[in-house]
């Protein structure tokens, strides 16, 4: 992890063509009150304006803004608090894992020559740079391995574009976990909101679009804007929206991680902004999303359930080192091995049918590390030859190991419609394992485990959370990171929390 720094302003190949086939169908601040700058005349002018803004600006953002500043932790249910604490560990664990990738490594090296300090990189030899770069290292190192959790039923991994921003932030401020915990949970609010109505262009890829805009929000709320601020800190940030396009990841582009690491930086860079006095237009956010970056805004539905249908505790987790959307069919496969328990030589062919998303990650032969987590046919072969599909497994070596290379030829990927049909509420798969002596195995489901349906064991996400931070913290520290997110809400400072850890990173 990159350590932020303490300055004053701290707050302040598979073919394009199967892509566009499926992408055409606070501690103790019960309310946020910084008041933001009153240049010459510019009060006046609001005063004045108010009354077109509540007509020009949506009323349903404006709401969503009052209710980020306003909301206490203690407004916050137990239960969700609970929840988070276990999506902060997991962001936090492959956060550090990302951070041991080489072109992350090598993006540490080129910044560090001209680094500020008053954050933290979470990475070995624990570095420290200004708190915008250490949020972009940050988001960049967690997107690397795809290990991250996310939205179920819309498309967007909340925690790793949120997290970052705040992360950088309640070091270089000292500010407590609560604050932290609070600003995480109330930024996921958002990003899943906004995802929810969200209507994203053909080809375009979450990383850096709505959960930018949420990493805003959490940035401003930790920074403790009301809600005028924090309204204008995401409105401000609609014009540093990317995009990002799918075609990235089935090209190995690893570009596309630094769009997921933009948002860190944005969350860490939109207070600053706002506290400076730069304005944006009132419909910024609607305009964006709906008509450049977007294809459409439907804001009607944005409030369902607000204050009592928490975004963060329907998301999933992922054990698997790949793409979530073909998580489903290597579920039915691990069944189907079990039952069978072949030798992979023995393996005449594996047959997967799913959902039109994840049917179009069928590309045997994957250019490199990155793109084969987008390769159902590759992520099958590793979980017959290896046994498993964590990161471990999924690791460079497995791209040129002969026995995988062999298996992912024997590996027929197809959609079925009437799964697509039920799709995202559902994500389908059924997978028919056939071995050359003759015997066959076929095993389906109705969706892949992790999700808040079908959800993970505690001690199977603290599982993988060690394995990954084991490849830069020492025992020790593993278990004082476990110990912090358990107990967040007690920490009193972040800057201090986070130097502790720091003691214990591999040099």
């Amino acid at each position: 992890m990159v350590r932020a720094g303490r300055t004053a302003s701290a707050c302040m190949p598979m073919r394009a063509l199967q892509v566009r086939e499926v992408m055409s169908t606070a501690h103790n601040f019960p309310s946020p009150s910084i008041p933001l700058p009153k240049g010459e005349g510019r009060q006046a002018d609001r005063s004045e304006r108010s009354q077109e803004r509540g007509q020009k600006m949506g009323r349903e953002v404006e709401e969503l803004a009052r209710f980020v500043a306003a909301t206490s932790h203690d407004d916050i249910p137990e239960r969700v608090r609970s929840h988070a604490k276990l999506v902060l560990l997991d962001t936090l664990g492959v956060i550090l894992a990302g951070s041991e990738r080489p072109e992350v490594r090598s993006l540490h090296e080129q910044l560090a020559r001209g680094a500020g300090m008053g954050a933290s990189v979470w990475a070995r030899a624990w570095p420290h740079h200004d708190p915008r770069s250490a949020a972009l290292l940050n988001g960049i190192a967690g997107r690397a391995i795809e290990l991250c959790e996310g939205l179920r039923l819309v498309s967007g991994q909340a925690a790793m574009q949120v997290l970052p921003g705040i992360l950088a932030l309640s070091e270089s401020r000292a500010s407590s976990g609560r604050t932290l915990l609070s600003a995480l949970i109330l930024g996921y609010e958002v990003a899943g909101r906004l995802c929810s109505v969200f209507t994203p262009r053909p080809l375009a890829h979450q990383n850096g679009q709505a959960s930018l805009l949420a990493a805003a929000a959490a940035g401003a709320r930790l920074c403790g804007l009301d809600a005028t601020g924090i309204s204008r800190a995401m409105r401000i940030s609609t014009t540093l929206l990317l995009t990002p396009s799918y075609t990235n990841v089935v090209a190995g582009a690893t570009a596309l991680n630094v769009a997921g690491g933009m948002s860190g930086f944005v969350g860490a860079l939109a207070s600053e902004l706002t506290l400076a006095g730069f304005e944006a237009q009132d419909d910024a956010i609607e305009e964006a999303l709906g008509q450049m970056v977007g294809a459409g805004f439907d804001a009607s539905r944005l409030l369902d359930g607000l204050g009592s249908q928490w975004q963060i505790t329907r998301n999933y987790f992922r054990l698997y080192a790949c793409c979530n959307p073909i998580h489903p069919a290597l579920d039915c496969l691990r069944a189907a091995l079990a039952e069978l328990q072949p030798a992979p030589d023995a393996i005449e062919r594996i047959e997967a049918a799913t959902y039109r998303f994840a049917a179009v990650m069928r590309n045997p032969q994957p250019p490199n590390f990155f793109a084969s987590k987008y390769s159902l046919p590759h992520a099958a072969a590793v979980l017959a030859v290896r046994g498993d599909l964590d990161h471990a497994a999924m690791d460079d070596s497995a791209l040129n190991d002969p026995a995988i290379a062999a298996l992912r030829a024997r590996v027929q990927v197809s959609e079925d419609p009437a799964m697509s049909a039920v799709a995202p509420r559902l994500r389908p798969a059924r997978v028919t394992v056939t071995l050359k002596d003759g015997r066959q195995a076929t095993h389906a489901c109705e969706s892949h485990r992790g999700d808040f349906n079908d959800p993970f064991q505690p001690e199977e996400l603290h599982a993988k959370f060690r394995g990954l931070a084991g490849l830069v913290l020492n025992d020790e520290g593993i278990a004082y990171a476990e110990s912090l997110c358990a107990d967040i809400d007690h920490v009193p400072d972040m800057r201090d929390a986070i130097a502790e850890l720091g003691r214990h990173a591999r040099r």
